[in-house]
């Protein structure tokens, strides 16, 4: 609808109020229409009543039906919540902006003041549902129509700072440009009130502005004096932000975005990348706004070795300083990942330019994240009081892959708008304090899935937002530290320690304790007498007496006559490790000879964290409760099945009358140690390890401390120096093999693969997550003995064939398809990317499809259809080029879908719709998996940090000898209290990896659905015999991938039944 034709001066500056795309210009422009309407800016919620009635103006009706009916929220009692009220809002940042708006709409008199003086961010973030619908409510779409059309949910954060300056503007909201807040400045004397520190020299009136609300959104860098904040700490982490123009051509609009691919469930995709320009990547992420806007996470060498960093330093703040980026190398690398990710489809990419007018790429560093202690605090001085509140990234500082940072901005902004309307109704300091404190508990737990799902209903009261809502979880006397009175220095809390000499509660205790432990475990059996924690154990008949207690049934104590010591322990040793879970920490020859007193204890020690709830009774009962950890003792197995595995494809003789071992993560019977004469397990094994060979790293040499040792395939290893030979990567059990070769250690996707030529570029299935051997009936990973029976493919036997033909009808075939089983990331054809948002769309289609084409009585994905608000068509615009083109057979069955039913007109609804669930779904997938990674890291981090504590420990044990006895014990607590907190990250470490299996699974059988789906839809007589040849070999992988992901649903459901069976005995 073109505009009329109006000669008002004041109706040409709100057109170019709304249509402003620059700061200054927002800014000129309201000044213009102020003076027009002779009013002053920034005179609260009454200037905006007197706008709106002056300027009767039909472009602002329909803004003004928006702001009215979110000012007409009960919460604001019309704008009188807060009218005694003054604020200052420090940062016009998103978060800060919209603090700004609710404190203005409450009433509030609020002052603004912001350092910069125009918005030059294009980086793009993603916004949660309510987000959007929230911003919708301001008016948005009015400010920039293009705001989430289609299947769009992110914007940039200079046009979301813009939109939102627009709306703070319209609502009084007074704003100061180019002030920086240094500080705060205390009353001087009674009767005077608190100022703020200003650089430069502000006018006199803001600088001799009181107020009693200060909120701070001035950014991670700056947090107000009084609060604390901890330090979230990772292994190294650089992401690499780039900017590209957006022209807008119909070819750019056509390439599809990418809401998130990570490397730990599709390392093909970036072992594409990676053979391809040499990039090495954990994730990337792409968006369209204003920009083709690009985020991912580069690996240290990859950018040391392709010139982008100079040097390697081991400062995180040197190494990305910029002296030692190389500017033209990093614009290099960033145009080529995001030439690949797009398939080279946006043409020739030009960067964007920042504040500055260069290339608008940048390396930063988010290793360590901050999170304030608090969110608020009191001060007090000659009776004044003064309320601070933190919002936005000097709250908590985001995790930029898992998207939340506007979300939860925008969550800790209405948080802290309703402690001011609590503040002015007059409730007492402590108890807003606690009030606060008990919703910031909620704040780093909140995403889509666990809010209210009426986002219509969303507003200030946190009991529209959050379920479940406890607003006293936090007491009064838990927040007393948070109200300082000036005369007294803040209240600081303490970091955590773990050097402290008072271990928690549920350590391993005493040593003490321990030998009393282990004499009740070992009572009663033939020749067994312990009476200490090192010689007892040298004949080996006390450790499997041990094992035999906790697992009965393994060993009786009369075949162990004539065995001699070290065979012994070196059975013991092996059947803890692959029947309890608990990995050695010395070797059958240090426990003989007595060698290595200290890792004996911290060995045994393990034994009674798990185990100390269990009777030491003998019997059934003790047999069912499992004390480690379920995933340890599954990924050791699996780890296992994947060398033997590898050792029959390379014609090695692993021993033993089975082809394999099937993993299996409860039957302790399942598997068998891998050496000759595995028929008979009652024959202890012959330990490999040399005598002291557990005090030397097997691939340095260096020393190794007790918390180092990690042990795998019989020799002990520094934990950094076990990692892939290619990328360093950390290697974890089931994630990794030795090559036969060269001996070296490598992750799956970097495992060589003698004898095969098959798809080799991409390691084959091979390479990725679970190893097969090239026969697709075998599991290739964790799949049980069951699993293979029941499938469609039985375990072969020793005599039968190693292979089986599958056939199929096409009925099967379609029902195998259509499976919702997860897959391991075998080979995808580079540089496509991991998932496309239509085959995401396929999967929520055939959620309300019992077959293509045949819809069921009530589609709920289809009719269930998002309310949110029905813009004109005027706003309404046609961005639809942001949705991604269905498949055609995808495109037919919603439109027979649409047809049959009567509801044609509802098509294009549901095929947006679908496409925006796509996209959310992608995102969730995104975030579940690098919030994992995010937490592996830590748990390294942690881990790194337990073993220098423990090496401190362990030299003052072994060192200080003339130390007293009581000084000597008190060292044995601490260590034995660090090798329980080691055990239980190593245990979180596993389950962990059980859920990276899990997405690894996931996006190969989605990968395999396309693939067969493409080759099914085909005319059977239009297939060549590669056709066949082809979908038949796609078939088979989805035989595989059912097996292994059915060994994953029994395990994790035996554990479900594990923990129930083990509730009620743990209560008694």
């Amino acid at each position: 609808m073109a505009s009329p034709t109006s000669t008002n001066p004041a109706h040409a500056h709100f057109e170019s109020f709304l249509q402003a795309q620059l700061c200054q210009d927002v800014l000129s422009s309201f000044q213009g229409l102020c003076q027009a309407l002779e009013l002053e800016p920034g005179g609260g919620l009454p200037q905006y009543h007197k706008i709106k009635a002056q300027l009767n103006y039909w472009s602002a009706k329909s803004l003004w039906a928006k702001l009215d009916k979110r000012a007409s929220q009960a919460v604001y009692q019309q704008g009188q919540a807060c009218t005694r009220t003054k604020c200052l809002v420090v940062g016009a940042g998103p978060c800060g902006l919209r603090a700004a708006v609710e404190l203005a709409l409450l009433g509030a008199r609020v002052v603004l003041v912001e350092k910069r003086t125009k918005f030059s961010r294009h980086n793009v973030l993603h916004l949660w549902p309510f987000t959007i619908h929230d911003l919708r409510a301001l008016g948005a779409k009015k400010f920039y129509g293009r705001f989430c059309t289609g299947t769009l949910d992110h914007i940039s954060i200079r046009q979301l700072q813009l939109l939102l300056l627009k709306v703070a503007l319209l609502l009084g909201v007074e704003i100061h440009w180019g002030v920086t807040f240094t500080g705060l400045q205390p009353p001087p004397k009674k009767g005077s009130g608190w100022r703020a520190q200003l650089q430069p020299n502000a006018p006199a009136q803001l600088a001799n502005y009181e107020f009693d609300v200060l909120i701070s959104a001035a950014g991670g860098k700056f947090v107000p004096e009084g609060f604390t904040v901890r330090e979230m700490r990772g292994k190294l982490a650089i992401g690499v932000t780039v900017n590209f123009v957006n022209r807008r051509t119909v070819e750019e609009t056509q390439v599809p975005e990418i809401s998130g691919v990570a490397r730990i469930y599709n390392q093909s995709f970036f072992q594409s990348l990676l053979k391809a320009t040499g990039i090495d990547l954990e994730n990337i992420v792409y968006y369209k706004d204003d920009t083709h806007y690009f985020v991912m996470t580069a690996k240290k060498q990859c950018l040391l070795r392709l010139g982008v960093l100079r040097q390697d330093w081991p400062e995180t703040e040197r190494l990305l300083s910029n002296d030692n980026v190389v500017p033209e190398a990093l614009q290099c690398f960033a145009q080529a990942a995001a030439e690949f990710a797009t398939q080279g489809k946006l043409g020739k990419l030009e960067f964007a330019r920042d504040a500055r007018g260069r290339p608008d790429v940048s390396a930063f560093d988010f290793t360590s994240m901050m999170r304030a202690d608090s969110s608020a605090r009191v001060q007090e001085k000659h009776g004044a009081r003064l309320l601070l509140g933190l919002v936005g990234d000097c709250l908590v500082e985001p995790f930029w892959p898992l998207g939340t940072g506007v979300a939860r901005g925008f969550l800790a902004a209405f948080d802290a708008a309703w402690m001011v309307k609590r503040w002015a109704e007059g409730a007492e300091p402590l108890a807003v304090l606690a009030e606060r404190e008990s919703l910031y508990q909620l704040l780093s737990q909140t995403s889509p899935e666990n809010m209210h799902r009426n986002l219509a209903q969303y507003g200030l009261d946190p009991a529209t937002r959050y379920p479940n809502l406890n607003l006293r979880a936090v007491s009064t006397n838990q927040v007393r530290d948070l109200y300082d009175v000036m005369t007294k220095e803040p209240v600081r809390r303490k970091r955590d320690s773990t050097d402290s000499g008072k271990p928690d509660r549920g350590s391993a205790g005493t040593q003490e304790e321990l030998l009393r432990w282990c004499q009740e475990q070992t009572a009663g059996y033939p020749g067994v007498h312990v009476t200490n924690l090192s010689s007892s154990w040298a004949d080996g008949l006390a450790l499997c007496a041990l094992v035999n207690r906790l697992r009965p049934g393994l060993l009786e104590p009369s075949e162990l006559q004539g065995v001699g010591a070290l065979e012994a322990t070196g059975w013991a040793l092996k059947m803890a490790e692959h029947e309890l879970g608990i990995t050695p920490v010395l070797s059958a020859h240090a426990v003989v000879a007595g060698s290595d007193p200290l890792g004996l204890i911290a060995y045994l020690s393990h034994f009674y964290s798990a185990f100390k709830s269990t009777s030491h009774n003998p019997g059934p009962a003790s047999q069912g409760a499992l004390g480690t950890s379920s995933a340890v003792l599954f990924l050791g197995k699996l780890q296992r099945t994947l060398q033997r595995t590898r050792a029959q494809e390379n014609g090695e003789d692993v021993g033993g009358k089975k082809p394999r071992l099937e993993v299996e993560a409860e039957t302790s019977s399942t598997e068998e140690p891998p050496v000759p004469e595995a028929g008979v397990p009652l024959t202890p094994p012959s330990h490999s390890q040399e005598a002291g060979g557990e005090d030397l790293c097997a691939l340095c040499g260096e020393r190794l401390y007790i918390l180092e040792r990690l042990c795998a395939n019989g020799r002990f290893y520094h934990r950094s120096c076990f990692c892939c030979h290619v990328c360093e990567a950390t290697l974890w059990p089931g994630s990794y093999g030795q090559h036969p070769g060269d001996g070296h250690f490598y992750c799956l996707q970097h495992l060589p693969q003698p004898g095969h030529t098959e798809e080799g570029n991409d390691r084959g299935p091979k390479s990725q997550d679970l190893p097969a051997p090239g026969e697709d009936n075998m599991p290739t990973g964790p799949s049980t003995p069951a699993a293979a029976q029941e499938g469609a493919s039985p375990v072969p036997g020793p005599n039968q064939p190693a292979r089986r033909l599958i056939r199929l009808s096409s009925p099967e075939r379609e029902r195998l398809s259509s499976l919702k089983l997860t897959p391991d990331p075998e080979t995808e054809a580079p540089p496509k990317p991991p998932r496309s948002c239509s085959a995401l769309a396929r999967q929520a289609l055939e959620g309300s499809f019992l077959g293509w084409g045949v819809p069921i009585q009530n589609p709920q994905v289809l009719m269930d259809m998002e309310e949110e608000e029905n813009p004109s068509s005027s706003e309404e615009e046609q961005e639809e080029e942001e949705d991604v083109a269905l498949d055609l057979d995808m495109e037919q069955a919603l439109l027979t879908f649409a047809k049959n039913s009567g509801t044609l007109d509802k098509y294009p609804t549901w095929r947006r719709t679908l496409l925006r669930r796509a996209k959310e779904e992608e995102m969730k997938r995104f975030c579940k998996a690098q919030g994992i990674q995010r937490r592996l890291n830590e748990i390294e981090v942690a881990l790194r940090e337990l073993e220098a504590e423990g090496m401190k420990v362990e030299l003052a044990l072994r060192d200080q000898s003339s130390s007293p006895e009581e000084q000597k014990a008190l060292w044995i607590k601490q260590l034995l209290h660090l090798v329980e907190k080691k055990n239980s990250l190593v245990a979180e470490e596993a389950e962990l990896m059980i859920k990276v299996q899990e997405l690894s699974l996931e996006e190969k059988q989605l990968q395999l659905d396309q693939e067969l789906r493409s080759y099914m839809n085909r005319e059977e007589s239009l297939k060549t015999a590669a056709d066949r040849q082809a979908e038949e070999c796609i078939l088979k992988k989805l035989v595989s991938v059912v097996n292994q992901r059915d060994a994953l649903i029994r395990f994790q459901e035996e554990c479900r039944l594990s923990e129930l069976a083990s509730g009620p005995e743990a209560q008694g």
